[in-house]
């Protein structure tokens, strides 16, 4: 209890650190791209209306954090009364963005998209399962889905970036599922509900979680593999050292290992246009820092090479991102592929952040190049493919 009243504080005092947008977009710009976004469904605007998007906005009289979160709520609110909840938790989920850390009112959108989750989520099938998970005097909060027909079930062990949170990774298990595969998926340190903040050592939160799911005997725990995107593929690579024995593989999918904590490559993303709006204050969230000097000095003691993990042997990694990343710097992918084991890698030398481009957007990245990495490594060795197994 004593750690969860501490992170309260913390966003509290986050509120007061970033009252104004960072940019790097006006007023006008902000709305202009948040409807493109939405219209040709990329992120963080997948899976919203361009109708909603257009109504968000016509709201919107600020740069104010809580004036987007009061924009993108009055949609979701909307949604809700209608009994639409998986629009009503994708507009919350929307108004709480980046961080339900940076403002009062992003942290009550956050309060409702998670209500709106748990709403829809009682109408899938196979159902989603929320795990409460005990840790270190506090819990890690997760979910888990599995396919109808596969016991034990192999699994994919999932983790949200900087700004997505593990709903969003649940939501994606269609893929898996339909393959006889599980997904586990929690919120990385510093974001959603996760009890700690990003630090040295905080992957011990993510062997916890694969200690409890060594429990659970529907579940392969010899069929493990660690799935991380955009800012958290930071710890899938960590996981690949740290627990080597107990995955298949790790994807990297977007790669910040060394020169993405550096002071210069910070500056110099602060710009960046493909990230919708403030991505200073999301970045500093997450390690709970109050200025950009103690933000500038945290970030460097993250790194692989200074942490002296990249020479260990390793689970197999797939490596993913674009040649054009203004996000996280693509030195660091070709860094951790010249280092330690072999691993496969794809570049797509057009690409942008996660190496999203016009010819690759997310989903066909998603399912023509990680996904069938991870079944191919999730195999049940010397037996028959996962796919033919779930149709048995």
């Amino acid at each position: 209890m004593k750690q969860l009243a501490a992170a309260t504080v913390l966003a509290a005092v986050s509120f007061l650190s970033f009252a104004q947008s960072w940019g790097p977009r006006s007023l006008e710009e902000l709305k202009q791209e948040t409807i493109r976004r939405a219209e040709r469904n990329l992120g963080p605007l997948a899976g919203i209306k361009a109708e909603d998007a257009r109504e968000a906005m016509a709201g919107l009289k600020s740069l104010e954090p809580d004036e987007w979160a009061a924009a993108w709520s009055r949609v979701g609110e909307r949604h809700l009364q209608r009994g639409d909840h998986y629009q009503a938790w994708r507009s919350f989920n929307v108004a709480r963005w980046p961080s339900e850390r940076l403002s009062p009112g992003k942290q009550r959108a956050y309060a409702r998209a998670l209500e709106a989750f748990q709403q829809y989520a009682r109408s899938l099938a196979p159902p989603i399962e929320t795990l409460r998970i005990a840790f270190e005097g506090a819990e890690i909060v997760a979910y888990l889905r599995l396919p109808a027909n596969v016991r034990p079930a192999p699994l994919v062990f999932g983790i949200n970036g900087l700004d997505s949170r593990k709903e969003e990774v649940i939501a994606q298990a269609d893929a898996y599922l339909k393959n006889g595969v599980g997904v586990f998926a929690l919120d990385m340190p510093g974001t959603g509900q996760a009890p700690i903040l990003v630090d040295v050592g905080a992957e011990r939160m993510f062997s916890r979680a694969l200690d409890y799911l060594q429990t659970r005997p529907e579940i392969d725990a010899k069929r493990i593999v660690v799935q991380g995107r955009s800012w958290s593929g930071y710890w899938a690579a960590v996981m690949a050292y740290t627990e080597k024995d107990r995955l298949r593989g790790a994807v990297v999918h977007g790669v910040g290992i060394h020169e993405y904590y550096s002071p210069e490559w910070q500056k110099k993303a602060f710009s960046t246009r493909e990230y919708l709006f403030d991505v200073y204050p999301a970045r500093a969230s997450v390690y709970g820092t109050k200025s950009m000097d103690e933000f500038l000095a945290y970030g460097p003691r993250l790194s692989l090479l200074a942490r002296g993990m990249l020479e260990r042997a390793s689970a197999p990694m797939l490596l993913v991102n674009g040649e054009r990343d203004s996000q996280q710097p693509i030195a660091d992918l070709y860094l951790l592929m010249k280092h330690g084991d072999p691993k496969d890698v794809w570049v797509n030398p057009q690409g942008g952040h996660m190496g999203r481009s016009e010819r690759w957007p997310d989903g066909k990245v998603r399912s023509e190049v990680v996904e069938p990495w991870v079944l191919r490594h999730l195999e049940n060795r010397g037996q028959s493919p996962i796919s033919k197994q779930a149709t048995e």
